[in-house]
């Protein structure tokens, strides 16, 4: 009589993160999906590697499904966990925990990066909606007279129509941008040294250097991570070059803008800016320009956050199902690729 083919072993899979990230990114259901390719530890995540309890389940893991709060995967981790072999990171940047004992092993790494970015994006849409209409200053001017405005005078800046916004970086948030803003009817410039020119056309955008995208833009929206080469990139002199009345958007690190130069600009009135990031975030409480009229300032919160978890989540799972079928990851992170990734 036949023999059924025997069915492959389900790799042993365990969480790494902090406890409040794994409730918050990984609901019943996640954990469950999880469950039914690989075979799961049991919560709570490990949150410290050195227990005994994280070295009794580093001894057999295959796969790390990590998260925010992770302990660095460093060498002595490594030891102990000599049968890893992938890590699904159920976020975005791998840097603060993927170490350079993990390349060295071959373990392969997958990021829920690109899932991150598509709020982000949608946040930056958003605001670049809302900029072009100076909704916030004419929001607070309502507030201040109780007064509506003429409707047919002093609005020769105001609108979305023909309006130039500047992508500065094609990473998978300002893609992802791009994308989304097709349907508008604007005209959009594009600078990053690493997009051919061809590429930067077929996205739609227009290729231009550092200081004609300042230069030109109604709205500038920064999505560079931030890297040794592009900390402080956004100068003085890039803000000083602005138009008067364009606006400034940050969605993507406080610190590639010169956070004292912006306060300057600023304070002059000349621009406007919608700022998700600081440096230092969050801005200390006597920090001018949280009195600044023409900043708007949120707490980070363009990212994932409440029901947008469960896209990270998806993702992950989705990554964990097709490794352990072995068809490797869809959103690899490669080690070369890091030095221009967050």
């Amino acid at each position: 009589m036949p023999t059924s083919p025997t069915a492959p072993a389900r790799p042993r899979a365990a969480l790494a993160m902090s406890r409040q990230a794994a409730a918050a990114v990984l609901a019943p259901a996640s954990l469950a999906a999880l469950a039914e390719v690989c075979d799961l530890e049991p919560p709570p995540a490990l949150d410290d590697l050195t227990t005994d309890r994280a070295r009794a389940v580093l001894a057999d893991v295959e796969i790390l499904v990590t998260g925010w709060g992770c302990p660095p995967l460093d060498q002595a981790v490594l030891d102990a966990a000599p049968r890893l072999r992938a890590i699904v990171h159920t976020a975005g940047s791998v840097r603060h925990h993927v170490t350079e004992a993990c390349w060295e092993r071959g373990i392969e790494v997958s990021s829920a990066a690109a899932a991150n970015a598509l709020p982000v994006a949608e946040y930056t849409v958003a605001m670049i909606l809302l900029a072009g209409k100076h909704v916030v200053e004419r929001a607070r001017a309502l507030r201040a007279t109780r007064r509506r405005e003429h409707p047919l005078t002093g609005l020769d800046g105001v609108g979305n129509y023909g309006r130039t916004v500047g992508i500065l970086s094609a990473s998978l948030v300002g893609r992802r941008v791009i994308d989304l803003l097709r349907p508008y009817d604007l005209r959009l410039l594009l600078h990053d040294p690493y997009v051919p020119d061809e590429e930067a056309v077929a996205l739609g955008t227009r290729p231009v250097g550092l200081d004609e995208l300042f230069a030109q833009s109604d709205i500038v929206s920064i999505h560079t991570p931030l890297l040794p080469a592009t900390r402080g990139l956004v100068s003085r002199e890039l803000l000083a070059a602005m138009r008067p009345g364009s606006c400034l958007i940050n969605t993507a690190r406080g610190a590639v803008v010169d956070q004292d130069a912006l306060t300057d600009v600023l304070s002059q009135d000349r621009i406007r800016a919608v700022l998700d990031v600081t440096d230092p975030e969050v801005l200390p409480s006597d920090h001018p320009l949280w009195d600044r009229e023409n900043v708007l300032i949120t707490p980070h919160l363009a990212g994932s956050q409440g029901n947008e978890w469960r896209r990270l989540a998806a993702l992950a799972v989705a990554e964990t199902r097709r490794w352990a079928a072995g068809d490797g990851f869809a959103h690899p992170v490669r080690r070369e690729r890091l030095e221009f990734l967050a």
